[in-house]
């Protein structure tokens, strides 16, 4: 996996064989960053990444020089690597190991971009228990967006806070925004 843009562009990030990791595609990374670059000046944002894997997505924010940044995975071998790459970056994302719901319904901070990745066979349940506690807690702030990556299989356009959904290759990004 290598940082797409910023001042990481073109670093790798080589997780370990052991990790259990899907990292988004560079071709897909880009995308979705290119349509965030058009909602949002990154410096100004706070960012929390769910299911955060290696940090992928992570590091491309702070690459663009977002500061306020969380990555939740459950994996301690994850958290552990996160906290690695963050030193060697000398970046300040704060990273917290526990299960995404369980965070989610203890959170009390909002956010201006919430990122999941959840694994490609997560059942529509799953999906829509992320949704639901995203917007029942109210931990967007205004104009605040939840990207959730899945699988083209995945339809998530039922939602009342869907806005669109992007294909790249065979990575899906669902839009959510607070319904005005």
């Amino acid at each position: 996996m290598r940082i797409v843009s910023g001042k990481f562009k073109s670093r790798r990030i080589n997780a370990p064989n052991n990790l259990p990791v899907r990292p988004t595609t560079d071709m897909a990374k880009e995308a979705l960053f290119n349509i965030l670059n058009n909602h949002y000046y990154f410096n100004e944002i706070s960012v929390l990444d769910l299911f955060a894997g290696i940090g992928s997505i992570s590091f491309e924010f702070a690459s663009r020089g977002t500061e306020h940044i969380i990555s939740i995975d459950q994996n301690v071998g994850c958290i552990k690597f996160l906290d690695k790459i963050n030193t060697e970056f000398d970046t300040n994302i704060q990273t917290i190991k526990s299960d995404v719901y369980s965070y989610l319904e203890r959170v009390n901070q909002k956010f201006d971009v919430i990122f999941a990745d959840p694994p490609y066979d997560f059942t529509d349940e799953k999906f829509q228990k992320i949704i639901n506690l995203v917007f029942t807690k109210k931990l967007l702030n205004e104009g605040g967006l939840l990207i959730i990556e899945h699988s083209k299989q995945t339809d998530l356009s039922q939602n009342t806070t869907f806005t669109k959904a992007k294909k790249y290759g065979g990575n899906m990004f669902s839009f959510f925004e607070s319904e005005s």
